[in-house]
């Protein structure tokens, strides 16, 4: 599918400014699109919108049909009698500049907690929000239902994974769990309030978007994690041993960057069983996401042509072998069921002509990102803007990059062996390639994204910023401390808008 000339800012839902320690889907997130319009941009993109666990990545999910209760608004919610005054006025404080996610998490679940109790008993008074929460809960019963009493057991089990759970709720005994459902009711419904508040505030940012022309651009993650609601309620759907454990799992070949490869973890599809049924799992996925949002990116688009699979157990990615995947028939499904696609696929790493192939046959944009241009290595001229096809997205950099100003100074990335000779040759490159000083180095970037044939361009807000390393989203293989950022308006300067939409103007992207 080719997307119109356009532009747009990539900032996760967490970054938001907001006074409870993690942006949320408050007034603060409607300010964030009027700042969008104002500059001219058309585009925001996020990441996964599902709940967080270990590690707090938003790539690792209990689900991947839910969303994230962390976003919820208190301001909304007071705003609806769900909160008091009280219990706004006890909130912690907590730092601006960044989530501090352990502390965050007790205190809002706390506040969750509470607006759930008051959820509960206006559904007695308010023949409107009861039909209104029981159609939710209805409509959604797919994965709801499996969601809500996960989440419950889970808690009740002090967060330990499923496998480890009394035998017959691993492996889903109808009884066993008829007794946890009426044993947890409690908590049960407490995880369907949350996901219907996050469904109602979600839909009126996504209204608020449209009346400013603006689409919002979602994410999936091609796996799942092990520990979700996915596996254990759809155990046959996965290759698992009879513990439930993972057979085999996700992750990527040993290469230049890494002599081990990248262990992911994630258990692996049984795609000849998803072919069985249709393909009906991964249609409802994308049903539910579209539901959502406007485009979507896929994460790992490459496995579905090929993907690196792993003997369960193994401590590195070295004793993988490649599978097929898919592959163009598991697309041509999606489209019968759900009509035209409009998904980007994420084809950055190990990318062969077989891969090339299916992005193509499914019409999907491919990514270009400005920082893989000026290196040594033979992919380097792909990723310059005079080898664009219009039916790309460009951006400066992702999650999983430095920011701009970072990567320029640094030019080293974690672990690099490269010497400062070689850092210094390529940072002249650089500039030769620009014809600029590097002063505004973010900015020179912007402009040249924008300026190339790409339909779409994205840039973080970290870039428009002009932020160092201090505001990186991620660093792929850093166990702790990512996913943290957060911006305050302060750091946004007139200018900074103003610039960004004269640039947006200037080359097109905005009609």
């Amino acid at each position: 599918m080719t997307f119109e000339r356009a532009s747009g800012i990539l900032l996760h839902p967490t970054s938001l400014p907001s006074p409870y320690g993690i942006g949320d889907l408050g007034p603060e997130a409607v300010k964030f699109l009027d700042f969008l319009q104002e500059a001219g941009q058309r585009l925001w993109q996020i990441l996964p919108l599902g709940p967080t666990s270990y590690g707090d990545s938003p790539y690792q999910s209990p689900s991947t049909f839910a969303g994230n209760p962390l976003w919820l608004s208190p301001d909304l919610l007071h705003a609806e009698g769900l909160l008091s005054d009280a219990d706004l006025d006890a909130y912690p404080a907590f730092p601006a500049d960044h989530v501090d996610f352990g502390p965050v998490i007790l205190a809002k679940s706390a506040l969750l907690k509470a607006a759930c109790e008051r959820f509960r008993a206006k559904l007695d008074t308010d023949p409107e929000l009861s039909a209104a929460f029981a159609a939710f809960c209805r409509n959604n019963a797919a994965w709801l239902d499996d969601y809500a009493l996960f989440a419950a057991l889970k808690d009740e089990h002090n967060g330990t994974p499923w496998t480890t759970w009394e035998p017959e709720l691993a492996t889903r005994d109808p009884a066993a769990l008829d007794l946890a459902r009426a044993r947890l009711a409690v908590p049960v419904q407490d995880v369907q309030i949350q996901q219907f508040l996050f469904d109602r505030q979600w839909r009126a940012i996504r209204e608020a978007a449209a009346a400013r022309s603006i689409q919002l651009i979602g994410d999936i993650p091609i796996f799942v994690a092990h520990d979700s609601a996915d596996v254990w309620a759809n155990p046959s759907l996965f290759f698992l041993n009879p513990d439930g454990s993972p057979a085999v799992v996700a992750g990527v070949p040993p290469d230049y960057f890494s002599a081990t490869g990248q262990l992911w973890g994630n258990p692996l599809y049984n795609w000849p069983v998803h072919r069985e049924s249709g393909y009906d799992w991964w249609i409802r996925r994308l049903r539910r996401v579209f539901s959502l949002v406007d485009i979507v990116r896929i994460d790992h688009f490459r496995g579905f042509e090929a993907y690196w699979e792993i003997p369960g157990g193994e401590t590195t990615a070295i004793n993988g072998r490649w599978v097929k995947g898919p592959d163009a028939p598991f697309f041509d499904a999606l489209r019968d069921a759900l009509g035209d696609l409009p998904i980007i696929a994420e084809d950055l790493g190990l990318i062969t002509p077989e891969v090339v192939a299916l992005r193509d046959h499914c019409d999907f944009p491919g990514m270009r990102i400005l920082q893989f241009a000026f290196g040594n290595d033979d992919r380097a001229a792909e990723f310059r803007p005079e080898s664009y096809p219009a039916n790309c997205v460009v951006y400066t950099g992702t999650h999983d990059n430095d920011t701009t100003v970072g990567w320029f100074h640094s030019q080293a990335g974690e672990g690099s062996t490269r010497s400062q000779a070689d850092i210094d040759a390529e940072r002249r490159m650089i500039l030769a390639y620009l014809g600029t000083s590097g002063e505004h180095i973010a900015w020179d970037l912007i402009e040249l994204g924008a300026r190339s044939n790409a339909n779409t361009f994205v840039v973080p807000l970290q870039d428009v910023l002009e932020l160092g390393s201090e505001a990186r989203m991620n660093t792929p293989g850093k166990a702790a401390g990512n996913w943290q950022w957060r911006f305050a308006w302060n750091q946004l300067s007139d200018t900074a808008v103003a610039h960004l939409a004269h640039i947006t103007r200037a080359t097109g992207r905005l009609k």
